[in-house]
């Protein structure tokens, strides 16, 4: 069974100390490939230096998480499509809007999500834009509106860790927008309700997610000490999420696999 991770935070500071080992624990797993998630200006330029370091193993995001929104200058424009123009960044994001908390104000996420979509829009390819890695959370309308304004200009798009609801999900699945599912699913007080929506999801538009560190999977046993998420419970998400869909586990990775490829233009390290 050949896992792939599309958001792991691998560049937090809990892994300093041991990532390779943590690298070593998902191989084992049957996690084959990764993307390690870029955020900020600080993280986007470290997971393009992890990707370079595993080649063929890891990938990188390159973006501004809406939570540092107020950091998006011109400059940072330019660094983050300096960061494109390398092979191993494979994604702008993570960008979009969070009203949920509001750690950069409003304007300022806008302006910002704003200016990542186009970079991917000017990073078309045969006229297709790059694909995008995105956020949303409590500012379902304003986000749907941002990207109506690109009709046309944009690839392929997933909403990674998706823990909304029924109208949220078929609005994006009618865009033919992709889904990322975490072990929020496996949150019995926040995420019982993604059992019965996960059911709804295409196989092709499905892909699966650890958001390490974030988000352990609560169901997972025996926890480890520090409640730290690694990419090695990957298999234990796909699991889960096979058992909600009524799916042999193997036939769910398999398609969520082919579907991250697919969405990303990863090679198959077996082939």
């Amino acid at each position: 069974m050949q896992l792939i991770d599309i958001g792991a935070n691998l560049t937090h500071e809990s892994f300093d100390r041991d990532l390779d080992v943590v690298l070593e624990r998902a191989r084992a797993a049957g996690v084959v490939q990764m993307v390690v998630t870029g955020a900020s200006r600080e993280h986007s330029p470290m997971a393009l230096e992890l990707a370079r370091r595993h080649p063929g193993f890891l990938y990188a995001t390159a973006g501004v998480h809406p939570h540092h929104a107020v950091e998006y200058t011109d400059e940072c424009d330019a660094q983050m499509r300096a960061l494109h123009a390398h092979a191993e960044v494979v994604a702008v994001g993570e960008c979009g809007l969070d009203y949920n908390r509001d750690f950069s104000p409003r304007p300022a996420q806008r302006r910002a999500f704003e200016r990542q979509l186009q970079i991917a829009a000017d990073l078309a390819v045969d006229g297709v834009g790059k694909p995008l890695f995105l956020h949303q959370r409590d500012a379902h309308d304003d986000f749907l509106a941002m990207m109506k304004n690109f009709d046309g200009k944009l690839g392929p798009a997933v909403v990674h860790c998706f823990t909304a609801e029924r109208r949220e999900l078929f609005d994006y699945l009618d865009r033919d927008w992709h889904i990322g599912i975490t072990g929020w699913l496996c949150d019995e007080r926040r995420g019982a309700h993604l059992r019965e929506l996960v059911k709804h999801i295409p196989a092709g538009r499905l892909m699966i997610e650890t958001d390490a560190p974030y988000l352990l999977p609560r169901t997972l046993r025996p926890l480890p000490k520090d409640r730290r998420n690694e990419p090695a419970f990957l298999s234990h998400i796909v699991e889960e999420l096979a058992r909600d869909r009524g799916e042999d586990v193997a036939l769910t990775a398999a398609n969520a696999t082919a579907a991250t490829r697919a969405f990303f233009g990863l090679p198959d390290p077996a082939a």
